[in-house]
């Protein structure tokens, strides 16, 4: 995704749903290609997102999207915008980048639909991009990122096949950060 949307040192990317795993992943990615990544989560996630490298978070529900996102950025422009969760949140997430801005999703985990004004993307200039996975070059990358730790995959708990009912039910709650992981003998 960040390839896709070039995204390079010093800009700014706004990622959603980013204690989760593909998330938290993408907040280490940004600070290992020099970008600044802020972080939207929900309510007491915060600290590990940021703990991860997030620049700073906005806490999901508490008030307006656009408004918290420019008091954290200090006014500054968000250039790209990493989408895992989409559906309502759309029409913000696309009013917050700057003109020439990037959007690039990979999930749909507030929903699959969404209504936004087409004129806020053509009057802006904006790219948008869709992404459901990446390459073997992409996939080279993160392997070498990881080896040479600049990331860490977060892993929020391990279950047995047999427990796949109970890393179901984890997975609901959505109190985690990270990934849930399902061992297959």
């Amino acid at each position: 995704m960040l390839r896709r949307v070039r995204v390079s040192e010093g800009e700014r990317v706004l990622v959603t749903g980013a204690s989760g795993g593909v998330g938290s992943g993408v907040i280490q990615l940004c600070r290992a290609r020099g970008a600044i990544p802020y972080a939207v989560v929900g309510a007491g996630k915060e600290d590990a997102v940021i703990s991860i490298g997030a620049e700073g978070t906005v806490t999901r529900g508490k008030g307006s999207l656009i408004e918290a996102t420019a008091k954290l950025t200090r006014n500054k422009p968000i250039d790209v915008v990493v989408d895992t969760v989409s559906g309502p949140l759309l029409p913000d997430l696309i009013e917050i980048l700057s003109p020439q801005g990037r959007y690039v999703t990979c999930g749909a985990m507030g929903g699959p639909m969404a209504e936004i004004d087409m004129r806020r993307i053509y009057l802006k200039n904006l790219e948008l991009h869709g992404a459901s996975q990446g390459t073997r070059r992409d996939f080279a990358a993160v392997r070498d990122y990881a080896l040479a730790e600049k990331i860490k995959p977060l892993v929020a708990g391990t279950f047995s096949l047999e427990e796949l009912g109970r890393a179901q039910e984890e997975f609901k709650k959505k109190e985690y950060v990270g990934k849930l992981v399902v061992l297959v003998n």
